[in-house]
């Protein structure tokens, strides 16, 4: 028993398994300002976010990217591509996907857009009420 709890201490997480500011997109579970709106809280936060996809998925990827871009929320830092093996749906045999990484940091106007648009949504709010 004392070899399994010597084991199981011993591990360790190394830093690329799990990342707290990394976003795993998919094209099918969410719409694509869920992803938009959570990548800027990950920039709020850890003040860069990686968007991670696979397969059909890239597209939104690229688009989330774009769409932060554009807006002037984000600047690219880096964009990583690769392929990975992963167990077929149907037959279980081994498939080749494609992979995109990309990691995003804050504009320095990121806090001053966010400001902006917090009073927007604010403003929104009172009006409503009236």
């Amino acid at each position: 028993m004392e070899e399994i709890t010597d084991g199981v201490s011993n591990i360790n997480m190394s830093s690329d398994s799990y990342k707290k500011n990394r976003i795993q997109v998919s094209n099918t579970k969410k719409p694509l300002f869920f992803y938009v709106n959570l990548a800027k809280r990950y920039m709020q936060q850890h003040n860069e976010v990686e968007l991670s996809a696979l397969g059909m998925a890239i597209a939104t990827v690229v688009t989330v990217a774009e769409i932060l871009k554009n807006n002037g929320f984000a600047v690219e830092k880096k964009i990583m591509t690769s392929t990975v093996e992963m167990k077929g749906e149907s037959r279980g045999r081994p498939v080749q996907k494609a992979k995109i990484e990309i990691v995003l940091g804050k504009t320095e106007n990121f806090d001053e857009l966010m400001a902006a648009a917090q009073e927007e949504r604010e403003l929104g709010y009172a009006e409503e009420q009236n």
